[in-house]
């Protein structure tokens, strides 16, 4: 199976979790106030590290999860009293896991994490601070946005380990085979899915409304984005009845009505993509990993994916990043080995160990670091090389954009949109219910403020 970001198909399961998501936020942050992560950073030492390490990571196959495996047994070389136990899980096991691990105490020492995650991990006071490690790095090499939703009261507690970002990927072979030019606005991509849809295993695009992802709160981020809008408003409320937003919503209602499988109301990621590898979707909107799913099922299409900028609503507007994930790593307060764990974390940054893992999935994993991207050894890959052009879109998208709800900065919120499928909900309610879509959304938005006051949030 090709490697995606957010597959739940594990290759290697160590421990396994549930995959539904844990709502109780305030619940974590009373179990948690005990401990508020330190003001000072620990300095990572130059005595003798020794102890066991616990990472948790969500690359739960192929390259990446060898990759891992590889880095732990060269570090335990080097360092002969520190024992790296690796234990994997899915994204969304991971959540689940870390959620009901704080409440117990149960959490690891490493783990890797989503941008949205991270906000409401620092919010709970459950990772250390790691200014000391991203300085050791070289903090210029990084970019600042990417370190700014980490960054709480001036303080660093994650490390991004690669970026992607969202654009829309498309089959020129269809396309041209119809006499469509690549869509640049949402009425041409929908004129154009809607010709292209034209059997049972042909599809113009798949809308995705799964309640156990957030494709949903994806998809209407990238309408609101393009009407200069987000899923919050200028207060950190949610922002679900304004006038965009509900053109928003009615778009993607009637294009699951026109272009989309029945199926897709209960899609979580994988099952999007994986229409688009098999070649059963025309469109798709997903990051560079979108290369490596299809070269992985349909390798005979390879030639015929390209990538382009998200639509917006006039063919004249700006260019606009609609969502980008800074792929984080952190280190946990709770453990008691955190310079043994802040030592392995700085290992995987060395040079030519961190090209090797970015070219594990070449084109869905973009540096991290600035200065890789130029290098010639990272830019010495077949796939990199073939599929320039597109590449070159998602690496443009990358600083233009930011995890969902944190166009502002990390919030409490941009967790809350993501991981509590009140939007999918909303979705599947007017399209199973028959629900209006103004009351769908009213009663959505109202429920999303809910969780923000009691996650904490003042208005």
């Amino acid at each position: 199976m090709p490697v995606h970001p957010w597959h739940t198909s594990p290759r290697r399961i160590a421990l396994r979790g549930s995959a539904a998501v844990v709502a109780a936020l305030t619940a974590l942050s009373l179990a948690a106030c005990s401990t508020a992560p330190s003001q000072e950073p620990a300095p990572a030492g130059d005595g003798e590290l020794k102890g066991e390490v616990t990472f948790w990571h969500s690359f739960t196959q192929g390259p990446r999860a060898e990759y891992m495996e590889r880095m732990a047994e060269e570090f335990e070389a080097e360092h002969p009293d520190v024992d790296i136990k690796i234990e994997t899980f899915s994204w969304g096991e991971f959540q689940t896991k870390w959620t009901t691990g704080l409440a117990a105490g149960q959490v690891p020492d490493l783990s890797t994490a989503l941008p949205n995650q991270v906000v409401n991990m620092i919010n709970v006071g459950a990772l250390a601070p790691l200014d000391d490690v991203i300085d050791e790095i070289g903090r210029d090499r990084f970019a600042e946005a990417a370190l700014r939703e980490g960054t709480a009261d001036g303080v660093s507690h994650s490390i991004p380990i690669y970026s992607h970002a969202q654009v829309m990927w498309y089959r020129a072979d269809l396309l041209e085979a119809a006499g469509l030019d690549v869509p640049e606005t949402w009425d041409e991509l929908k004129e154009a899915a809607v010709a292209l849809t034209t059997g049972p295993d042909q599809y113009g695009l798949s809308v995705p409304m799964g309640t156990n992802d957030l494709m949903g709160a994806r998809f209407l981020n990238f309408y609101l984005q393009s009407a200069g809008e987000s899923l919050l408003d200028e207060d950190g409320r949610a922002n679900l009845t304004s006038d965009a937003a509900i053109d928003g919503i009615e778009y993607w209602v009637d294009m699951y009505d026109k272009t989309s499988p029945e199926g897709s109301v209960n899609y979580n990621v994988l099952d999007q993509a994986t229409l688009f590898y098999q070649g059963k979707t025309a469109f798709d909107f997903n990051s560079g990993f979108q290369i490596s799913g299809v070269v992985g099922t349909s390798p005979q299409l390879e030639g015929s994916i390209k990538a382009a900028p998200l639509p917006r609503l006039e063919a004249g507007d700006d260019l606009y990043g609609g969502e980008t994930s800074n792929i984080a790593t952190v280190v946990w307060e709770k453990s008691d080995v955190q310079e043994e764990a802040k030592a392995f974390l700085e290992f995987l940054f060395q040079d030519e160990d961190y090209i090797q893992f970015l070219h594990s999935v070449p084109g869905g994993m973009l540096p991290a670091l600035s200065d890789i991207a130029e290098k010639p050894e990272y830019l010495d890959d077949e796939t990199l090389t073939r599929h320039a052009d597109s590449i070159a879109v998602v690496s443009e998208a990358v600083p233009m954009g930011t995890a969902i709800g944190m166009d502002d900065g990390p919030l409490v919120q941009s967790g809350i949109l993501t991981s509590q499928a009140v939007i999918e909900k909303m979705f599947q309610d007017i399209v199973l219910n028959g629900t209006p879509v103004k009351d769908a959304a009213k009663a959505a938005e109202d429920q999303l403020n809910q969780l923000f006051v009691s996650a904490g949030v003042s208005f």
